[in-house]
């Protein structure tokens, strides 16, 4: 092989492999976060007979639980969309509640979409404080030259 065509060679595996880096950085990556119990354990559900334990045994441990009287549980499963530099976007979420009655018998299950659900904005309230007297690095820099070696040795 000469060494022109070893050069041309070499330039088109550059070019080639550019190329392909290129085109792979810019495909979508999904990420899936979180569980949601597959539709033959919620078919063994029973609701006014299966209660909190059993619902824990069959479909697993939720991802969290309600504040509300009811107790209800959840189980939530969120896909997100990574895309270049661009800001994840979630693209599917489902969410199951199981709710309890007095007697923590199964009262209602209910699954979600992120159709059914409302955009909430979340607001940061934030006091603000001036910081008053000295900053951290005017302190620590401050106190340098106050060191006494003597001090150290009980002198």
């Amino acid at each position: 092989m000469s060494k022109s065509a070893f050069k041309f060679t070499a330039i088109k595996f550059t070019v080639a492999t550019l190329v392909a880096l290129s085109v792979s950085g810019c495909t979508a990556v999904y990420r899936d976060h979180g569980y949601l119990p597959a539709e033959a354990d919620l078919e063994q559900m029973v609701v006014g007979v299966d209660n909190r334990s059993t619902v824990q045994e069959v479909l697993g441990s939720p991802i969290g639980s309600g504040v509300m009287d009811d107790g209800a549980i959840f189980y939530i499963s969120t896909k997100v969309k990574h895309y270049a530099f661009y800001e994840p976007k979630v693209v599917e979420r489902q969410m199951l509640v199981v709710s309890f009655d007095d007697e923590d018998q199964v009262a209602n299950i209910e699954k979600f979409g992120l159709e059914d659900g409302r955009v909430i904005t979340l607001s940061r309230r934030v006091t603000a404080a001036p910081v008053r007297g000295p900053k951290f690095l005017q302190q620590v820099l401050g106190s340098l030259g106050n060191f006494n070696p003597a001090g150290l040795l009980g002198g």
